[in-house]
């Protein structure tokens, strides 16, 4: 697994952060959004200008940077090195909301208020398969080679159609995730035009998003990229690979009503079909990674769609890790399910932090502020995008 996100630099600084409730989430600065409103954002704060030579780095997106860094920490924690012949069957699947989204913004504003010139790089940096490519050139694999583009849910999506690829033995491993980097004027004016993001909390900007709380008041934009390495366990096990869980099982499933209102019977069907397919009834489920953007529709359709999943008897700890790391668009459905993994691994459940005033109408086990140590064998992943794009994930710990 790989990651670089608001809340760390590495899957494992993410899931310490997750559970400590260390907030990546901080006031837009004035340098990067000229808006009158003051508004929150989780920008990665890492300082990622020395992994390439200068001239290397002005042809990449910051979304393709952060792609790359995740993607080689997830092929170096797999220790996958391919022969030429391997290569072939090693893929790249990713998700992107917007994909090269700083540079297309640079451009206009280079149009419009600069010199009327554009970079020729423009078009090959801002592309929504930039980052998918750049993975595929840097790591020689030479497999299918996916883009995947369903808003909220792309990386969720990337990864379980990967798991669909090599079911269906179109190819033995593949790297899979998502990035994206929307903190920009531009985007952060057109979002606050919908007017889903939360503004920054006046007293602790660090707590502006706030998932089933009763006073939650929207998105809050965050940036960053995961990946995970999926192999057929044949192959794994023949190569001794230390194997981090069991992708278990994937469903999707369209709500088939508003383009931004979510809903809870695509959620549902979503869910079951997940289930489905992982061969687990809803009491195996021991922890699930919501959705849980905090807004004020979304949190309370997610809530009626767990219940319709889950029943009185079994109901397993929910916990939204946005309220830490935002929103990261492309991204978030993979750097969710790496927590979740982090979750079966540490036997530790990450909180839902600042949910000091539930939501009445959110009335499920948030794990409220504080991380809970659990046994935990199998877990769940939500990811709904706008289009009503629902992906859900199911991994379980690995038995050999």
């Amino acid at each position: 697994m790989g990651a670089i996100a608001p809340i760390g630099a590495s899957p494992g600084e993410c899931f310490e952060s997750a559970v400590c409730g260390r907030s990546g989430v901080e006031r837009v600065p004035a340098e990067l959004y000229t808006g009158t409103a003051s508004l929150a954002a989780a920008r990665v704060r890492t300082d990622i200008s020395g992994y390439w030579p200068a001239h290397q780095r002005a042809q990449l997106d910051r979304a393709a940077q952060l792609a790359l860094i995740a993607a080689a920490q997830a092929i170096a924690d797999a220790e996958l090195y391919l022969s030429d012949e391997e290569s072939l069957r090693a893929g790249v699947y990713w998700g992107t909301g917007l994909g090269g989204a700083t540079s297309i913004e640079e451009s206009y504003r280079q149009l419009l208020l600069g010199s009327g010139r554009v970079r020729p790089t423009t078009v090959v940096m801002g592309m929504n398969n930039a980052a998918a490519g750049q993975i595929s050139i840097a790591n020689g694999l030479r497999g299918p080679l996916l883009n995947v583009s369903t808003a909220c849910s792309s990386s969720a999506t990337a990864i379980g159609e990967a798991y669909r690829a090599l079911l269906a033995g179109y190819a033995d491993v593949i790297v899979a995730g998502g990035s994206e980097a929307l903190i920009t004027d531009g985007n952060l004016r057109a979002w606050d035009a919908m007017q889903a993001l939360a503004h920054a909390d006046a007293n602790d900007a660090s707590r502006s998003c706030k998932p089933f709380s009763a006073n939650r008041t929207g998105i809050v934009l965050g940036e960053g990229a995961a990946a995970v390495v999926l192999e057929r366990e044949d192959r794994a096990r023949a190569r001794g690979a230390q194997i981090r869980a069991e992708l278990a099982g994937y469903g999707n499933a369209s709500d088939a009503r508003g383009i931004s209102k979510p809903d809870a019977d695509g959620q549902v069907r979503a869910m079951r079909a997940a289930l489905a397919q992982a061969g687990l009834s809803p009491a195996d489920i021991d922890y699930v990674n919501a959705h849980g953007t905090a807004t004020s529709i979304g949190d309370v359709v997610e809530t009626t769609a767990l219940k319709c999943v889950f029943s009185d008897s079994h109901m397993p700890p929910v916990s939204s890790t946005k309220a830490l790391h935002g929103h990261l668009m492309g991204g978030t459905g993979a750097l969710e399910l790496v927590l979740a993994i982090g979750a079966i691994a540490r036997c530790v459940v990450p909180p839902t932090a600042h949910l000091e005033e539930p939501d009445p109408a959110c009335d499920l086990d948030y794990v409220p502020n504080h991380a809970r140590a659990a046994r935990i064998s199998a877990v769940m992943s939500n990811s709904f995008g706008f289009g009503g794009m629902n992906a859900v994930l199911v991994a379980r710990a690995y038995q050999s």
